[in-house]
């Protein structure tokens, strides 16, 4: 029987390879420039990925139970890189659109986004450590 504390479970696997295959693609971009279509594709995975994310991180949020002892704390680590890849995610993504909107490219803040969208790449890949780390040491669905 399917409840809500499935959902978690079943959305957390999109957010990390959105961003993980988003980021991938602008560093691609980076060593082919003449690749436009691929900072186009890492910005669509950006879009997708962060509000995979913010679905993702509520559904952990409302819908897992809470825990204790040294599963307390793996968990209580996981949701703070949680929120701390939401957070990036939604910076990267307002940076980006910005620069979009306003058709620049050639500066710094390019720059500041791309390491905003690695350091989200980074810590998407730390919360699903943490998260797997529950599920397989601890027995404890998420």
């Amino acid at each position: 029987m399917f409840t809500t504390s499935h959902l978690h479970p079943m959305l957390v696997h999109f957010p990390i390879a959105l961003v993980a295959i988003g980021f991938l693609a602008e560093f691609a971009f980076l060593l082919f420039k003449k690749e436009v279509c691929l900072t186009k594709m890492g910005f669509y995975l950006l879009i997708i990925g962060t509000i995979a994310a913010c679905a993702t991180w509520l559904s952990g949020d409302l819908f897992t139970s809470d825990m204790a002892g040294a599963a307390g704390e793996i968990r209580d680590t996981h949701e703070l890189l949680a929120t701390i890849t939401v957070v990036f995610l939604i910076l990267t993504l307002l940076l980006r659109s910005f620069l979009l909107y306003k058709k620049i490219e050639k500066t710094k803040l390019k720059v500041l986004a791309f390491a905003l969208y690695g350091l989200a790449a980074l810590s998407v890949t730390a919360t699903g450590f943490f998260g797997g780390t529950l599920v397989y040491n601890y027995m404890m669905p998420l």
